[in-house]
């Protein structure tokens, strides 16, 4: 089947985290048609070995390209850190994930060349985002901290919680010592942590949202291919999830700032 600029973009994370790419997307190409997978069975995937992540990624991505989508956006940054080849191999369609569009944005926000990254144990370990940094400028130095206690605060709801400002302070109160000057979060649930990560690392320090950037390469991809959807029907959004609905749908409407009118559980093993 063709792929034509009316498909919808595909997108998949480990849980809800991954809506706040969708968020960015949906701002910035307000006509798109957006199918997304939330995989809240199985999250966090941080925390998994690198051939389950690099599985589940798969059939992830299996299950979005059946709705023939025109690309797949891998919302996830322990996804995108160990299994975006993976990916790539069985997609006939762009794929991209989050590293590499954090990457960039934090190299252009540093001016003392010091960069702290945070994210998931398996972002962390895999070093991904150090490399892709210094892939850009092998002068910065990057201090990278594992923060897994983050994923399930935010999915409690407790972002602006004193237990999110306590865990904070436990994780990144250390960083000062590094003279950081920019902070990427590198994972796709950390946005919503945003208020009470600044408070700890200080207004001084510029912290980036790789979803911003995402959305800006997913236009600028699609433009390229000529895949800009310029239809004046509304958009059509489609959420799927591999368990526990409502909740997706409670928190994940807080994560969007919008109605979640679409939503249907699946059996992504069958994948």
């Amino acid at each position: 089947m063709k792929v034509a600029p009316e498909n919808p973009i595909g997108v998949f994370d480990s849980g809800l985290g991954g809506l706040t790419v969708v968020k960015e997307i949906i701002n910035l190409l307000s006509r798109e048609n957006i199918v997304y997978f939330g995989d809240t069975a199985r999250v966090p995937y941080g925390i998994k070995s690198e051939e389950t992540i690099r599985e589940y990624s798969k059939q992830n991505a299996r299950f979005l390209l059946s709705f023939n989508v025109k690309m797949i956006v891998i919302a996830c940054n322990t996804s995108s850190a160990v299994s975006i080849e993976e990916v790539k191999k069985l997609s006939n369609v762009p794929v991209i994930g989050v590293i590499k569009p954090g990457a960039i944005s934090a190299v252009r926000a540093t001016t003392n060349k010091r960069i702290a990254v945070v994210g998931t144990n398996a972002t962390v370990l895999s070093g991904a985002y150090e490399k892709e940094i210094k892939s850009i400028d092998s002068q910065i130095e990057v201090v990278s901290k594992a923060c897994p206690l983050f994923v399930p605060i935010v999915e409690e709801g407790w972002a602006d919680h004193k237990i999110a400002l306590l865990t904070a302070q436990e994780y990144l109160g250390k960083l000062s010592s590094y003279s950081i000057d920019t902070l990427v979060l590198g994972c796709t649930h950390y946005p919503l942590l945003k208020n009470t990560i600044q408070k700890v690392v200080g207004e001084n320090v510029k912290l980036i949202d790789s979803g911003v950037e995402t959305a800006k390469l997913v236009k600028e991809i699609l433009t390229q291919n000529d895949l800009l959807n310029h239809s004046t029907q509304n958009p059509n959004y489609q959420f799927y999830v591999s368990d526990l609905p409502h909740r997706f749908k409670e928190i994940g409407e807080l994560f969007l700032g919008r109605k979640i009118e679409f939503l249907k559980k699946v059996d992504i093993k069958d994948w």
